[in-house]
């Protein structure tokens, strides 16, 4: 039998699944959605996939939510403060063409006005995005850049 290698971004999970194996109900998953805290793939159907990474940030998400007391705006503003240019080493020019550069109100995957290097992008596989597969959560990964 052979092993099938899936990539972590691959999108394979369908809603209920990803509901059991994330620990969390379906109808917060679609609010999580709807406050672009999670960005699933969506079918020609609109029906949504989601993959491992998006199972990740759901875990911490929840985290966020039931341990350290968080609320949605809470995490949205967290999720913000992420450096994305830093990460993606935007020039400066690059920089000054970004909203998410310009403003802190939310995620840089949401921004209407994208740089150069992510005019383009799929945000789903964006460095940024994943960033939860590397670090625990946003704030060990700000402290590797701080020191």
């Amino acid at each position: 039998m052979k092993n099938i290698s899936v990539e972590s971004t691959t999108p394979i999970y369908t809603l209920s699944t990803t509901s059991t194996l994330a620990g969390i109900p379906a109808h917060s998953i679609r609010q999580y959605i709807d406050k672009g805290l999670i960005i699933p793939f969506r079918k020609e159907s609109n029906r949504n996939l989601f993959s491992q990474v998006d199972i990740l940030r759901l875990k911490y998400v929840n985290k966020l939510l039931a341990e350290d007391g968080l609320n949605i705006a809470g995490i949205r503003s967290l999720l913000a403060m992420i450096p994305c240019w830093a990460i993606r080493k935007c020039s400066a020019e690059a920089r000054e063409q970004c909203q998410a550069f310009q403003s802190n109100t939310f995620p840089c995957w949401e921004a209407s006005e994208k740089g150069i290097s992510c005019k383009n992008a799929n945000c789903r596989e964006c460095e940024v995005y994943r960033i939860v597969e590397k670090y625990p959560d946003v704030k060990s990964f700000l402290k590797t850049i701080i020191n």
